[in-house]
């Protein structure tokens, strides 16, 4: 039996006080909606997603043909939004309806909420809160449920009732359609109730199965950015929690964060306020400190990374140290036991086994060798304010303190640069470079007083 998911995504989402429609606010560099789509098609043949505010900003920002976008042009309530999904559902399937801005749905939950359908043509996900107010209360006789009555339709009796619908349901496609037919305005706030259903279910001679989840987060929807915060703190927690079992030593897991997908090896290290984005792969024994940034790179066993280094689009080898204060640029290979040093700065280049850049350099569009060691404050000036050029730096070549490459030179094997140069021309293999001012003294100079 196929089934299908429906996710209502046509709110604004007025209280984020944001030009952005609400389900494209991010949660760890995701969208709301990217979160719940990718729960979705981990178990759904397939995805129908309901739009409306924003709806061209949605499908541009989500960019998935797979899914079947359905717009809903009037917010006439949630019965109303997957009533416009059923002409593209087949009788014979499952419905699972969810909601664009409950992003930490948990796929084993959704799961259980689908077989329970298939056997009982209708499921329903609760939690139970201790403060359920402006939840609809789902409403039991001798435990079985009778319906769902909304916040603002509830008696006194039925405002005390702490189970409360979470909206997320699975429900056989062939009733879904004849009980979305039987529902009606007939309430206050004159829109299409889905949970109206569950009493015409009920009245049909269904029995409504149920799944309570124990974590509100994970059915908690998102308002405001308050909420969206609380539910950020959620998912870094979790995601902290489970990579410490994992064997991964977080320093304090309440000051990490994690946007992205991170493995590691073991006897792995991360210090407080590490930031880590996209796909990042760390080896054995490699210890991040405090304060770095690190985005799409793979980094090999035993490297330190050192305080306030940032990294991005680069593989570092096996043995690198790394900062502090480095910035590690795009398109980046650092060949293995390399040492960057702190205020050191490279970009779209190779180093070397073995080189090092101590402190306090600039080194772009560059090729360095192998034991390579270049001095403080050496820039490769690969910009000649239209092009970018390359150097060349073969190796055991030793660049003197202070120096400039401009580019495109080559630095051949062994070569000495002293420092204080600006190397213009090509170096052969073995040379000493130097070129300076002639240094000059005058022994009767006398330093101006203060007046």
């Amino acid at each position: 039996m196929k089934t299908h998911a429906i996710i209502l995504a046509a709110g604004k989402g007025t209280r984020m006080n944001s030009s952005k429609p609400k389900v494209l606010q991010t949660l760890a560099n995701k969208t709301l909606l990217g979160h719940v789509l990718t729960q979705a098609q981990n178990i759904c043949d397939q995805v129908h997603i309901i739009y409306g505010f924003g709806g061209k900003q949605v499908i541009n920002e989500i960019n998935d043909n797979s899914v079947n976008w359905v717009e809903q042009t009037q917010q006439l309530g949630t019965g109303h939004a997957v009533q416009q999904a059923m002409p593209h559902i087949n009788d014979g399937s499952i419905s699972l309806i969810l909601y664009g801005d409950v992003p930490l749905i948990n796929t084993d939950t959704l799961t259980k909420l689908i077989e329970k359908a298939k056997q009982n043509y209708i499921s329903l996900l609760s939690v139970v809160l201790k403060n359920p107010t402006g939840y609809g209360r789902i409403v039991r006789n001798n435990n079985n449920i009778q319906a769902i009555v909304e916040q603002k339709d509830a008696n006194n009796e039925q405002l005390n009732i702490c189970e409360v619908n979470t909206g997320i349901m699975a429900v056989n496609s062939s009733l879904l359609k004849k009980y979305l037919n039987g529902i009606d305005t007939n309430n206050a706030q004159g829109e299409l109730y889905l949970t109206d259903i569950v009493e015409i279910a009920v009245n049909d001679g269904k029995t409504i199965a149920s799944v309570i989840t124990n974590n509100e987060f994970e059915v908690a929807g998102v308002n405001d950015k308050v909420q969206l915060a609380e539910l950020e703190r959620e998912f870094q927690q979790n995601q902290a929690t489970k990579f410490m079992q994992q064997g991964l030593t977080l320093k304090d897991p309440a000051r990490f964060d994690c946007r992205g997908s991170f493995s590691f090896g073991k006897d792995c290290e991360v210090d407080v306020n590490v930031v880590l984005e996209g796909n990042i792969t760390i080896g054995n024994n490699t210890i991040i400190a405090p304060n770095c940034s690190i985005k799409n790179a793979k980094i090999g066993d035993n490297v330190s990374i050192l305080s306030n280094s940032v990294i991005e689009d680069a593989v570092i080898g096996d043995g690198v140290s790394i900062g502090p204060f480095a910035r590690i640029r795009p398109k980046v290979n650092i060949g293995e036991n390399a040492k960057i040093g702190n205020f050191v700065e490279v970009k779209k280049s190779d180093i070397g086994k073995g080189s090092k850049i101590s402190h306090l350099s600039y080194v772009g569009d560059s090729i360095v060798g192998k034991d390579v060691n270049i001095g403080a404050g050496v820039i490769t000036c690969n910009y000649d304010g239209v092009n970018k050029h390359q150097t060349n730096i073969g190796d055991g070549v030793f660049i003197g303190s202070d120096s400039q490459l401009i580019a495109p030179v080559s630095i051949g094997k062994n070569a000495t640069i002293g420092a204080g140069s600006t190397i213009t021309s090509d170096t052969s293999e073995g040379q000493l470079a130097i070129s300076r001012s002639k240094q000059k003294s005058f022994s009767n100079w006398k330093r101006p007083a203060k007046k």
